[in-house]
C-alpha cells in the first residue's frame, strides 16, 4: 500500500486495523507528488492513493489496468489556493481573465477544481487564461489540448518566485506559499475571506471537493472481488479510530482545536471524509470528472461505472463513532 502519512490511515499502517483476508505490506512514503508520479507511470504498489483528476485521464486513455475503490484520502476546499501579485490590479476573480497564471503543471486535481470554480461560479473561462507551468504531465502520453495557451518554463523555473517578482499575475498551488502565510506585502490570496467563500460554496453545493482516489489492480479485483469491500471497510475503521483520537482536544496542540472541530462538524456533518458511493460522493466525483472533460483532458465525461469497481456500488459503511469517546480532562 502506498498512501500519504495521514492520521486517517495511521491504524492501517501500524497494524491496529487489518483488512480481512489481506496481508498488507506498507510501502515507503516518497511524498505526495511522487506517489502520483509513480502510479501514473505504473510503478506504484497494489493499493495506491492517486490524483483523482489524472485517474480520469488514464482510465479514459486505457493507460493503466487499475480500478477505484470508494476511499477518498484527501479532500480540500481550493478557493484559498489561488494567489495574486498585489501590484497586478486584480481585485476580483473576473480580473484574472486574459492573465498569465502559474502552476506546477496543468493536471493536479486541485487545479481542475480551481479552474472549475473560476469558470462556473465566477465567469472566468479556463481558455481565457495563459498557463505557465513548471513541468509536463507525469504520463508522457498525456498532453493538454492544442487550443490551450500553455507556456513551459525552462528546467528549474519556479512560479512562486515569478509571482513574487511580478513576472506572473497569479498562481494556483497545492499548498500555501510561505510568503502568503507570512503576510508578505507583495502577494495575497485572491479571496482574503477565502474561508467564508469556501463555506458558502459548501452551503450551496454540499461538496467538500475530493482530491484523491484509491486504486487497486483490476486483475486482483477480477480474481478476488471481495477485496473491494474488505479494503474499504478497513480504511473506514482506521478513519473512525482517527476521529476518536483527534476529537480529544489534548491530542492536537492548538488552543481552539475543539471549537474548530465542533464548528466544522456543525457545517460539514458527522463525517466530512465520508467513504463509499453515497449520493453526495457520487455528485462530488462526477463534478471532478466533468471538470477534467471540460478542461480538455478526457474525450468524454468519465462515468462512475468506468471509474469504480462494480462491488464499490454495493458497500454500506457504519456511521462515525467519534462522539462515543469519553475524554479525560
Amino acid at each position: 500500500m502506498l498512501t500519504g502519512d495521514y492520521e486517517i490511515v495511521r491504524a492501517l499502517k501500524d497494524g491496529t486495523v487489518k483488512p480481512e483476508g489481506i496481508d498488507l505490506v506498507i510501502g515507503g512514503y516518497p511524498g505526495s507528488r511522487d506517489i502520483h508520479t509513480k502510479v501514473a507511470v505504473g510503478a506504484g504498489c497494489d493499493i495506491n492513493e492517486f490524483n483523482g483528476g489524472q485517474y480520469c485521464v488514464v482510465k479514459d486513455q486505457g493507460l493503466r489496468d487499475i480500478i477505484g475503490i470508494p476511499v477518498f484520502l484527501h479532500r480540500r476546499f481550493r478557493h484559498g489556493f489561488i494567489f495574486i501579485n498585489k501590484s497586478a490590479g486584480i481585485a476580483k476573480p473576473a480580473d484574472l481573465a486574459g492573465r498569465r497564471i502559474g502552476m506546477n503543471s496543468y493536471g493536479p486535481a486541485a487545479h481542475y477544481w480551481m479552474r472549475g470554480h473560476l469558470e462556473h461560479d465566477f465567469g472566468v473561462p479556463h481558455r481565457s487564461l495563459t498557463y505557465v507551468v513548471e513541468r509536463r504531465e507525469d504520463v508522457p502520453a498525456i498532453e493538454a489540448p492544442a487550443d490551450l495557451k500553455i507556456e513551459l518554463l525552462p528546467r528549474g523555473g519556479d512560479v512562486e518566485q515569478m509571482l513574487l517578482a511580478g513576472e506572473l499575475d497569479a498562481i494556483m498551488a497545492p499548498g500555501v506559499m510561505r510568503e502568503v502565510a507570512e503576510r508578505d506585502p507583495r502577494v495575497a490570496h485572491l479571496w482574503e475571506n477565502y474561508e467564508e467563500v469556501e463555506r458558502d460554496y459548501y452551503r450551496r453545493t454540499g461538496i467538500f471537493p475530493i482530491m484523491h482516489i484509491t486504486t487497486v489492480p483490476m486483475e486482483i479485483v477480477a480474481r478476488y472481488p471481495w477485496v473491494v469491500g474488505s479494503l474499504t471497510r478497513a480504511f473506514e475503521e482506521a478513519k473512525q479510530l482517527a476521529f476518536q483520537r483527534v476529537a480529544n482536544p489534548r491530542i492536537v496542540p492548538l488552543a481552539w482545536w475543539r471549537s474548530h472541530w465542533e464548528n466544522e462538524r456543525f457545517l460539514l456533518g458527522r463525517d466530512p471524509w465520508e467513504y463509499g458511493l453515497s449520493e453526495i460522493n457520487r455528485k462530488n466525483y462526477e463534478l471532478l470528472a466533468q471538470f477534467v472533460f471540460e478542461q480538455g483532458m478526457t474525450r468524454r465525461r468519465m462515468p462512475l461505472q468506468d471509474l469504480f469497481a462494480r462491488e464499490a456500488f454495493e458497500i454500506e459503511l457504519p456511521l462515525p463513532r467519534y462522539h462515543e469517546v469519553a475524554y479525560d480532562f
